[in-house]
């Protein structure tokens, strides 16, 4: 279950991910960086919000360390 969850958390963190790179070449984001030097807000949030579901699924699937019996 804490993999499948995990699999689509980390689905989602790329789809976002490549939704804030698509916006980044908006007319929008353009004017945004030209007149203020940085993207537009919505541009912004997508890749902070694909960055952390990247993360934590991929925390979530990763196989976890088990320490040895010795």
């Amino acid at each position: 279950m804490r993999k499948s969850v995990g699999v689509g958390i980390l689905v989602l963190g790329v789809a976002f991910v490549i939704a804030g790179l698509e916006s980044s070449d908006s007319l929008a984001s353009r004017f945004s960086r030209l007149f203020q030097g940085s993207p537009t807000d919505r541009t912004l949030g997508h890749l902070i919000l694909g960055v952390v579901g990247v993360v934590i699924g991929a925390s979530m699937v990763w196989p976890r360390r088990r320490p040895r019996a010795e």
